[in-house]
């Protein structure tokens, strides 16, 4: 699975080994990325890999955004802090207004999975027009962002949903 990862998101790059420097370069902080993954298991990495698949081109260009050399940020992990910011959000029922705005009958993991493409997505552009001065304060601007999707959950009409032509 991680193997699958990486071929969406480094098709021109052969992975060497599943253990390997290589996964720095696309946020993971050690040579095994499956370390990585202690808060959120196989959901983050069931989210990194939705995004990937399903909205390949949009993914590309965030990890190309979160690798630029002075705005950068680490990909894998700040994927993996948003699948635990929606998990969050929907556990606390602050989702409901956009499940019940977006789907039709009784959410499944596939909504979950969208809602998280959208946090990357949004995320990407907002730590972009943000400017930090550093990936040392992620946390901050994490509790801003968070703060910011909060306000737009409690809107009635809420629909907050990544669409293709966002891709382009």
């Amino acid at each position: 699975v991680f193997c699958q990862l990486w071929d969406l998101l480094m098709p021109s790059v052969k992975l060497e080994s599943r253990i390997t420097k290589q996964w720095g370069n696309i946020g993971f902080q050690g040579d095994d990325p499956k370390t990585d993954f202690r808060g959120m298991g196989m959901l983050g990495l069931a989210n990194l890999l939705f995004f990937s698949e399903n909205y390949t081109d949009a993914a590309r260009q965030v990890l190309s955004h979160a690798n630029h050399p002075r705005l950068g940020y680490s990909y894998a992990i700040v994927g993996i802090n948003l699948t635990e910011m929606a998990y969050s959000l929907m556990k606390n029922d602050a989702l409901k207004p956009h499940f019940y705005n977006t789907v039709p009958g009784k959410p499944q993991m596939q909504h979950f999975h969208q809602f998280y493409c959208y946090l990357a997505f949004e995320f990407d552009k907002f730590w972009l027009e943000e400017e930090p001065e550093s990936i040392m304060e992620f946390n901050r601007y994490r509790e801003k962002f968070h703060d910011k999707v909060k306000g737009q959950l409690q809107m009635p009409e809420v629909t907050l949903l990544m669409t293709v032509d966002q891709e382009k």
